[in-house]
Order: C-alpha cells, then structure tokens, then sequence
C-alpha cells in the first residue's frame, strides 16, 4: 500500500498529560496537540521543546536537542561522534535517512594495522577515530528540513556549555573510571574533566572550550552572510575545512597517546579526511510486519536487522503467545541470534551487501524453521545468493579486557548512547542516535573542548569481509534510530542507546507494542531482555552462547522456563535494561503521544 500523505493532528492547545489505560506506569503516556520531544536527557528534551514553542518543526527541535545532548551527555556522545537519522518529512510525504556516519581516514588500512602488530582496532585512543559525522550531520537535517537559523538551534549548547549545567550521576562515574589514564596518560582530557578533581553528582559544571568551539562556528557562519543556507554551510566548511579540521590535524599528527594497547600511537587522521566527507541523504531499508511497515537505514548499519527479525517474527503469532510469557520471549531471542548471525557474516559499507536476500520471505520461512523448542547454542548465519557466510570473530571468545580501558565504553558502568525522537503538529516525524566521541574513548583536543570517536573499533581485519577495514569505508555502525507506519500512516519513531542491543530492546519494544493493548510507556516499562549469544560490535568482539539477559521483574515461573529451555538466564536490575523513548501520531484521535525511558533516572517526554 503506499502511503498516504501525513494529515495535522489538531489545532495547538494543552491537553492534560493521561494514561488511559488502567496499568501502573512510571509516568505517563503524554498526549497532545502542539507537539512532543522525548530524548535520554530533560533538557535536552527541553530545549528541542523550546524550539518548537518559538515556531520551529520537529527537525529544528531535533538539531537544537542534539546540540544540548553533547553537552549534557559528555559521556554518551560529543562533537566528535557519529549520527544517523530516519525521518519522515510530511512536505515530501517521503521517509529518508541521514548519514552521519564518518568514514575510516586514507591512512587507515589493514596493513598499517598488521604493521603495528594489532590483529584488531584498539577501543581506545587515536587509532580508531573515523571523520566526526554528527556535526555534519545535524547540520544536513537543518538545512534540508528545518526552518530556523544555526543560532536558533545551537544558542541552547552554548549556554549550557559556557554557563555550566547539573551533572548526571553517569558523567561523574565514566570520569572517575578514566581519572588515572587521565592524569598519567591525557592531560588534555584532565584539564578539562578534572580540573576541581573528580565532580560529584548534581555539581554545576562548565565546558568552556566547547562553548569557544561552538561560539566561534557561529561567529564564522554569520559573518559569511547570504541567509540561513549560507550560514549553514560557512558553519559546515568552518569544521570540515577550517579551524576544526585544523585543530584535528595537528594533534593528531604531533601527539601520541596510551590506547587499549598498552602502548602510544599517533592518529591516522588528517584534515584532508574531513574535506573529502559530507553527510548524506539516503533512501531507507524497511519492511512490512502485518499492518506495519518500519524504516531503517541500510547495511551500512545495523539496522537491517530490525527488519531480518520481523521476517522471521511475522511467522509466529506473538500476540496469542502473551507479551510477557516464556514463548514470547524464548520466541523473540531465538529469533535475533539467527538475524544478528546473518549481520556479522554480510553487512557493511559494501555494494555488495545481499539485503533483498536477506529479506525475502522464502529466505526467511527457511531460517525460521531453525527456531526450535530449546535455546541454540550456535552462531548460525545463513547462505544467501550463491554466497559462504564469513565470520570475522571467533566464536564464543571472551576478553578480560586490558590497559587503558580496552572494551567497549558504550556499555556498563561507563555509559551508552543518546537518543531523541521528535513529532510536531504538521506530520513531521524524525528519530535520531547521536553516539560516539565519549569523554573517555579518547584524548580531549586542545582548544575544542572535546575527543574524536573511536568507531572504527567496529571493523575487522580480514580482507574480503563487507567490514573489513578500508579508507574512506564508514564502520558499520550499531547506532539504529527506527521509523514505522500503520496503515499506511506515518505513525511512530523510536530508538534507543545500547550497541548491539539497539536493534534487540528497540525491537522488543516495537513487538510487545504491536502484539498487546499497551500504550508506548507501559511497552518501555515492560520487563526487558537481551542476549549477547554473537560476537559483540566493539573490541574485543566477545560473544556467550546460550545467553540470555533479563530484568529480574520478570516473574520467577518465566526466568525458570527459559532457563528449563536451555537459556543461560543472568538476572540484571529490575530496572536496568533498554532506554527506549518514543513518539507517535495518533491521527484518528488527532493527538500525537510520547514516552520516555525512566532506567538510568534522566530520560524524560515533554510536550502539549
């Protein structure tokens, strides 16, 4: 069915916040007319409300509550990180996708690598920055999308950066996990995050360097006049091919620093990376699941296999098998070891990439038949178009970890990813995943206030795999915002931080939505789960056979089933698995709703 151009929800005007339904929630579902953000951070969603209220569209809001995330969430992503978007634009009636994935730098190769004695990416350190694609990024989605100004949208960062803002518990327990590497090892990094030592919870603190950084784009993009356009693009070149890429060029080139290693190396990148990279715009991947259909980005991604999981998921009836229930989730779980099987051995930032294979229906019926009555202990990616799976990363193999904090900072008591999700009340819908350029990933840049990112960890070392390492080639990345229609309306946008269990809590989320009565913040509530049953994205790419990871809230008669299925069932914190945050139009109420993730106590949905 092709879908039918996205209709206003209502005239603006406050609606008390509601939940219809009966259930206990943590908050409420919001609902509204005007318009709703949910991100991972209150002010953020604040701010992008804020631009909404001064007669901005969803994309303004989103840009304007990206540039906040930076700030507020150091520790979760930064100006050097990377951004994808989907988004469903109601003038052009049309879903696209921006990329603002960086690409690997010229110099990065395999045998630069083999040369230095390393058999993978280091998670740490200069070696594994790729070109920083979410400034790039945000500034596409505002040029071709929104309607305000640069200053309209970044004014907000600025303050909060200069002026100082409260630091989450989160911040201050990924600086006090670094503050030795920081001292011993990245004075930069110190003199910016341990300049009064480590900071407490709650502490009102100040990027002052970050705010320069960004008072100086502005500064540059206004006095190169023209109008918005041109402002925007004096800002992009001001980054790519001015006193950013610069900056970048020469401490990569002069410094060496500690990574995961053990040892010091120099960057590979140079300022040249960044003049030859744009973000792009880009047609999405999707598929239908009933009455539904879900947009993703391509192969490049993860995300595709959101869509593989739906393939396989669309043979089951989850509905009658109860959300909750042991069938539900042995069903669901079983499900995604197969699809992200498929993800290791085929996708990448390759032509080549057989995605219609991969989700063909009768490929699909073949694979769910592997589904079976007990948990597989197997990495079992299939054999699409003619073509041998490969699989880059042993299977089953665990890491210790090493110096400098080798691993993957995007997880665990360091931290994720941000997410944003905005609606507003002309049709526009649009999800984005900021991640990337933690504060601890990477030594902090003198003057600008913040580290490159460390993605290219994601990339292997095996020539002729789609992810093998290349110049100028973009990791795939496992950040995966999502979209969907319902009956051929544009309808939701969601996502959530998490790395590799990006595309299993979204999911989860999305098929307990679809598949019961609840609302979006009683299908965030719900008890979450996840396994890490393939090799994990992010050095040292460890993967456990058979596992499962449950919220303890789910009932005892349950986790005992699973585990009497073969399950290895580790019980993680009642409330300690997903960030989901969403939003939805709700046409024939004329309504749109939002929710938000309250795991992690910062998450917040705001709207009217």
């Amino acid at each position: 069915m092709a879908p039918r151009r996205a209709t206003p929800v209502g005239r603006p005007g406050m609606i008390v916040s509601m939940n219809a339904s009966p259930a206990f929630t943590t908050r409420p579902e919001l609902l509204g007319t005007f318009g709703m953000v949910a991100s991972t951070h209150w002010l953020a969603s604040a701010a992008g409300m804020s631009a909404l209220e001064r007669g901005g569209n969803a994309f303004d809001a989103a840009v304007c509550a990206g540039f906040v995330l930076q700030v507020v969430e150091p520790h979760l992503n930064g100006p050097g990180g990377d951004l994808p978007v989907v988004l469903y634009s109601a003038e052009r009636d049309a879903v696209q996708v921006v990329c603002g994935q960086g690409s690997a730098p010229e110099a990065a190769t395999i045998e630069r690598f083999r040369q230095l004695g390393l058999d993978m990416v280091p998670g740490t350190g200069l070696l594994a920055a790729c070109v920083p694609g979410a400034f790039g990024a945000w500034l596409l989605l505002l040029r071709e999308f929104g309607t305000m100004r640069l200053r309209d949208v970044l004014e907000p960062a600025i303050e909060y950066a200069g002026g100082g803002f409260p630091l989450v518990p989160g911040v201050c327990a990924a600086i006090a996990s670094v503050e030795h590497l920081f001292r011993t090892e990245w004075p930069e990094s110190a003199a910016i995050w341990l300049e009064q030592g480590v900071p407490a919870p709650g502490s009102r603190f100040r990027n002052r360097a970050l705010a320069g950084t960004y008072a100086r784009l502005l500064k540059e993009a206004e006095a190169a006049g023209g109008g918005r356009e041109a402002e925007i693009e004096a800002a992009r070149r001001a980054w790519y091919e001015g006193f950013v890429a610069e900056a970048i060029d020469r401490f990569a080139r002069a410094t060496e620093r500690m990574d995961a290693t053990g040892r010091r190396h120099h960057g590979l990148i140079t300022a040249q990376d960044l003049a030859t990279w744009q973000a792009t715009l880009e047609a999405p991947a999707s598929r239908d699941y009933g009455r539904y259909r879900v947009f993703k980005a391509g192969p490049w991604s993860q995300g595709p296999v959101f869509l593989q999981q739906l393939a396989l998921l669309e043979g089951f009836d989850l509905r009658a098998m109860g959300v909750r229930s042991a069938d539900f989730i042995h069903t669901v779980v079983e499900a995604a070891k197969l699809a992200f099987a498929d993800r290791e051995a085929y996708y990448g930032d390759v032509e080549e990439v057989p995605l219609e294979a991969l989700l063909d229906p009768d490929y699909a019926a073949g694979r769910r038949r592997l589904v079976g009555a007990t948990a597989s202990p197997e990495l079992r990616p299939g054999r699409v178009a003619g073509r041998e799976p490969l699989v880059p990363w042993p299977f089953g193999a665990t890491s210790a970890g090493g110096p400098a904090g080798t691993g993957d900072p995007t997880l665990g008591p360091r931290g994720d990813t941000c997410h944003v999700d905005v609606a507003d009340r002309w049709g526009n819908l649009v999800a984005c995943t900021p991640s990337g350029g933690w504060l601890q990933s990477s030594p902090a840049i003198p003057d600008l206030g913040w580290c490159l990112g460390t993605r290219a960890q994601i990339f292997n070392l095996h020539p002729g795999h789609p992810n093998a390492l290349a110049p100028r080639k973009r990791p795939r990345t496992t950040l995966s915002p999502s979209l969907a229609y319902r009956d051929g309306e544009p309808w939701l946008a969601f996502g959530t931080p998490g790395a590799d269990q990006q595309d299993q809590w979204s999911l989860n989320f999305f098929v307990t939505l679809v598949n019961s009565e609840m609302n979006l913040q009683e299908a965030i509530d719900a008890p979450m789960w996840h396994t890490n049953a393939f090799p994990r994205s992010f050095s040292p790419h460890e993967s456990v056979p058979s596992s499962l990871v449950v919220e303890d809230r789910l009932p005892p008669e349950v986790v005992s089933e699973l585990r009497r299925r073969g399950h290895e069932v580790t019980l993680s914190g009642a409330w300690s698995l997903g960030r989901i945050s969403a939003v939805a139009r709700d046409p024939a109420r004329g309504l749109l709703r939002a929710a938000a993730n309250p795991r992690g106590m910062q998450g917040y949905a705001v709207g009217r």
